[in-house]
C-alpha cells in the first residue's frame, strides 16, 4: 500500500497538482470506510490505521489528509462522514472542519433487484440540513453515473449499469430535475458565502413542532438563515411567521434558505427545475443479421484440463480473476446401474452460477438468488463404467467491501460434490481426482475480437435457447451525437463486446420482483434503498451503454457470449434522447427549459399559469388559468435550444386583485417536446 500511495503522490507532485503547488487538489484521502469494519481486526486494525496516518503524513503533500467513516482517525487526519445524511455528524477534533465526503445521491442496483431512486427533494434536504448544522464541504457519490465495463462490477451481483440515478446519468445526459435543483441549491448556499465562511455567531432557535431557525451572523452584522421542517408526514407542512423577517411556507421534510434571513431564495421541496423524460429511439437502419458458433468444449467434455488435484479448489485462486469461468471435471466408475442409472448430482457451491454436464450431455444450470452459496441439484443418468462429470462455475462480480472480503470464497470450494442414488445411497466425489481449466476456449481464441479468430462462423439459422453459444453481427454507427445503447431484450445471461471492447456482463433474464413499486414517490422521511423503486417485473437491466468512442465510422462488430440460452432476434441499437420536458415553476422563480445534444423545442404540449394540477405527462388546468399561458411560452421557447423568463402575473397579463384566487401564489406548468 505504501508503494502504491507513494507512486500516486509522486505522479501528482510531478504535475504540480496539489494546492500547495498551485494545483487543484485541496484534500487527499487515505483508506476508505475502514472504521466500519475495523472491529473485525481487533488490535491489529488500530495498529494499521495508525500506520496509515503516519505513512500518509510522511508524504508531505501540503494539503490535509482525511479518513472517511473513521471516528478514531489519528490527529491531524480529519475524519469525515459518508451516508445519506450527515447533519448530526461531528468530527473527533473540535478544530476540524465538518465534511460530508460521500453524499449518497442514489444507490447501486443488483441483478434481480428493482431500480432504486433517491428523490431530488430528499437529496437537496440532506445537503441543506448539513450546511445548516455547520457543514463546510459536501461531495456527491455519484455525481456522474457510470458503466461497469468489462468485468469490473463487484458486489457480487452489481449490475453493469452504475447510473446511480446521479445528477448526470451514465450516458452523460443531465438527469433533470436532480441536476437543476441541486444547481440552484448550490447557488443559493453560495449567496451566503461571506457570512458562512466568516461568521462570528451561529444561533439555533427551536420554533416548536420540528421547526428550527438557524441564523449565521458575521462580524459586519450580515445574516444568512436556514429554516428547516424536520417532520416527515404530509400533515406537518408549516406556515412560519418570523415577524419582521417575513412569513414562509415550509413543507414537511424541507429546508428553506433565507438570504439576509428575510428573502426566500430556495426551498428543498419546491422544485422549479425542469423534468426531462429520456426516451430510447430505435435505429431502424440497423437490422441485425447473426452468425454463430458453439463454445468449443471438446476438451472439457472429455475431462481434459490444465491442472489436477485430489480436492475441490477455490475458484479465484485458480482464475486469478482472468475469467468469470472455471471448469471442474472428474470421472467416476459405475458398476451397479440399478443404483446409479437414475441419480441426483448434488453440488454445494459458493456461487454464483453452475452448469453441469454428464457424459457430454447438458443437465442444466442453477444460480444463487443473492450471490451466496447454494446447492446445485440435477437428475442425471449414469452408465456402466466410466462417467465424465463436467461442471462450469461462473462468478458474477467479486466481493468488493467488508472485513476479509479478499478471502470470501467462490466456486465449488471444498464442495461437497455428491451422487445420490437409489435408496439415498451417496457417493462423495469431493476427493476424486479433479481436472481444472480456467476460462472459455472462446475467450482464449478471442472470438470477441472483430478480426478473424478461431475459424469460421455458421451463417445458417442460429440456435435459440442453447447455452454456451457465441453470436456475432455487424452494424453501422447510429447517426448523430446522442448516446448509444444496445437493447439486449430476449437474451439470457452472458457478456457483450463491440469492436473487441467489452461493454460488460448482461443478464437480461434476471427479473425484478413484481411488487414494491409505486407511481408516486413520497420524498418525506429517511431514505432507504427499497423506497421509491421502479422497474418491478422487468429485467434489472435491459439497455447497455455503447460509448461512441468504441465505434467506427463504418461497420462495427457486436459479439455476444450467451451463457444460459437466449434469443438474439430482438437485439437492437438505440439512441438516448430527450422525449418530453416539463417544468412546474412557482411564481417569482425563473422558468428554465432546455433540450440536450443540440435539439430544439419543437412544440408546447401544455402550458398553464394559475393553479394547474397533475404532473409531467398528465398536467391539466386547475380552477383558474391565465388566458395567454400557451402563447407566452410558445413565443419565448419554440425553435430554441433553451429558453427562460421570470414567472410573474405580469408576464401572463394577469391583473393583481382580479380575483381572490389570483392573489395567491401561482405556478406555471409547462410540457414541451424536443
Amino acid at each position: 500500500m505504501q508503494i502504491f500511495t507513494t507512486k500516486i503522490v509522486d505522479v501528482a507532485k510531478e504535475a504540480n497538482l496539489f494546492a500547495s503547488q498551485g494545483g487543484p487538489i485541496i484534500l487527499a484521502q487515505i483508506e476508505n470506510e475502514y472504521g466500519d469494519i475495523m472491529w473485525n481486526y481487533k488490535d491489529a486494525g488500530k495498529v494499521y490505521i495508525n500506520w496509515c496516518a503516519q505513512m500518509s503524513l510522511a508524504q508531505n503533500i501540503g494539503v490535509p489528509w482525511i479518513m472517511c467513516q473513521q471516528p478514531d482517525a489519528p490527529q491531524p487526519i480529519i475524519n469525515t462522514c459518508n451516508g445519506h445524511y450527515c447533519h448530526d455528524f461531528q468530527p473527533n477534533n473540535p478544530k476540524s472542519p465538518k465534511m460530508f465526503t460521500e453524499n449518497w445521491i442514489g444507490w447501486f442496483q443488483k441483478w434481480g433487484e428493482r431500480v432504486p431512486h433517491r428523490s431530488v427533494e430528499d437529496s437537496a434536504f440532506s445537503v441543506a440540513r448539513f450546511f445548516q448544522n455547520g457543514g463546510v464541504l459536501n461531495n456527491y457519490y455519484m455525481y456522474h453515473g457510470g458503466t461497469n465495463f468489462g468485468r469490473t462490477s463487484g458486489g457480487p451481483y452489481i449490475t453493469t449499469s452504475y447510473d446511480y440515478v446521479a445528477p448526470i446519468d451514465e450516458y452523460g445526459n443531465l438527469n433533470q430535475p436532480k441536476w437543476g435543483h441541486l444547481k440552484h441549491l448550490h447557488a443559493s448556499i453560495k449567496l451566503g458565502e461571506n457570512v458562512l465562511t466568516n461568521y462570528s455567531t451561529r444561533n439555533d432557535k427551536d420554533l416548536g413542532n420540528g421547526i428550527t431557525l438557524t441564523t449565521y451572523t458575521n462580524f459586519t452584522g450580515a445574516r444568512f438563515c436556514f429554516l428547516s421542517n424536520n417532520n416527515n408526514d404530509t400533515n406537518s407542512d408549516a406556515n412560519v411567521d418570523l415577524q419582521n423577517d417575513g412569513k414562509y411556507f415550509v413543507p414537511a421534510w424541507s429546508v428553506t434558505i433565507l438570504n439576509g434571513c428575510n428573502e426566500e431564495v430556495f426551498n428543498t421541496a419546491k422544485v422549479n427545475s425542469q423534468t426531462s423524460i429520456m426516451v430510447k429511439k430505435s435505429d431502424d437502419d440497423n437490422k441485425l443479421t447473426w452468425k454463430w458458433k458453439m463454445e468449443p468444449r471438446k476438451d472439457t467434455m472429455h475431462g481434459k484440463g490444465s491442472l489436477e488435484a485430489y480436492q475441490l479448489l477455490e475458484q479465484k485462486e485458480l482464475t486469478m480473476d482472468a475469467s468469470d469461468y472455471l471448469w471442474y471435471m472428474t470421472s467416476v466408475d459405475i458398476n451397479d446401474t440399478s443404483i446409479w442409472s437414475n441419480a441426483t448430482l448434488s453440488v454445494n457451491t459458493m456461487g454464483h452460477t453452475l452448469h453441469g454436464y454428464v457424459n457430454r450431455r447438458y443437465v442444466g444450470y442453477q444460480f444463487s438468488q443473492s450471490g451466496n452459496n447454494f446447492t446445485y441439484e440435477k437428475q442425471v443418468s449414469l452408465k456402466y463404467g466410466a462417467n465424465i462429470i463436467t461442471l462450469l462455475s461462473a462468478t458474477v462480480g467479486l466481493a468488493n467491501y467488508g472485513a476479509w472480503f479478499d478471502e470470501i470464497k467462490v466456486g465449488i470450494s471444498g464442495g461437497p460434490v455428491q451422487l445420490i442414488g437409489k435408496n439415498n445411497v451417496t457417493m462423495d466425489l469431493s476427493t476424486n481426482l479433479w481436472s481444472y481449466k480456467v476460462g472459455l476456449n472462446g475467450e482464449r481464441r478471442r472470438l470477441y475480437d472483430p478480426q478473424p479468430h478461431g475459424g469460421s462462423w455458421h451463417t445458417n439459422s442460429f440456435p435459440i435457447g442453447e447455452p454456451l453459444i457465441w453470436y456475432k453481427s455487424e452494424f453501422k454507427s447510429p447517426l448523430g451525437t446522442n448516446p448509444v445503447v444496445v437493447d439486449l431484450q430476449g437474451l439470457g445471461k452472458g457478456h457483450a463486446w463491440v469492436n473487441g471492447h467489452s461493454i460488460g456482463r448482461y443478464w437480461s433474464s434476471s427479473i425484478a420482483p413484481s411488487d414494491g413499486c409505486s407511481n408516486t414517490c413520497d420524498y418525506r422521511g429517511n431514505y432507504a434503498p427499497d423506497k421509491c423503486n421502479t422497474g418491478c417485473g422487468n429485467p434489472s437491466q435491459r439497455w447497455y451503454h455503447v460509448p461512441r468512442s468504441f465505434m467506427n465510422d463504418g461497420l462495427n462488430t457486436l459479439v455476444l457470449f450467451e451463457e444460459i440460452g437466449g434469443n438474439p432476434q430482438s437485439v437492437q441499437f438505440q439512441t438516448v434522447t430527450t422525449g418530453t420536458v416539463c417544468a412546474n415553476v412557482y411564481e417569482g422563480k425563473q422558468l428554465e427549459l432546455s433540450c440536450q445534444n443540440g435539439e430544439v423545442i419543437s412544440q408546447i404540449q401544455f402550458a398553464s399559469f394559475g393553479n394547474p394540477e397533475g404532473q409531467c405527462g398528465s398536467f391539466k388546468k386547475g380552477s383558474w388559468d391565465a388566458t395567454h399561458s400557451q402563447s407566452v411560452v410558445e413565443a419565448a421557447c419554440v425553435g430554441k435550444n433553451n429558453c427562460g423568463f421570470n414567472v410573474t402575473k405580469e408576464t401572463f397579463g394577469v391583473t393583481q386583485g382580479a380575483t381572490d384566487v389570483n392573489d395567491s401564489i401561482a405556478r406555471l406548468a409547462v410540457q414541451v417536446t424536443c
